[in-house]
């Protein structure tokens, strides 16, 4: 199991992540986050010209996929 390093502690009081802490908690690259992003599958917002993805934004996602699994 990975180890947080100094601040990468996973905050549950934050309301929005950066692209990393989002790609972190789905268990993906980086790059994979920012393509789910610009496919507009997983929620984001620009705050000046920074990328933010609301906190519940990647367990919606995940909700998301399982019932389409379910659905087909």
């Amino acid at each position: 199991m990975d180890t947080p390093q100094l601040g990468e502690v996973d905050d549950p009081t934050l309301v929005l992540l950066t692209v990393e802490e989002a790609a972190r908690r789905l268990r993906i690259g980086r790059t994979t986050c920012y393509q789910l992003i610009r496919s507009g599958e997983l929620e984001s917002i620009p705050i000046g010209s920074l990328r933010r993805v609301p906190a519940d934004a990647p367990a919606e996602y995940v909700a998301r996929r399982r019932a389409s699994r379910r659905a087909a």
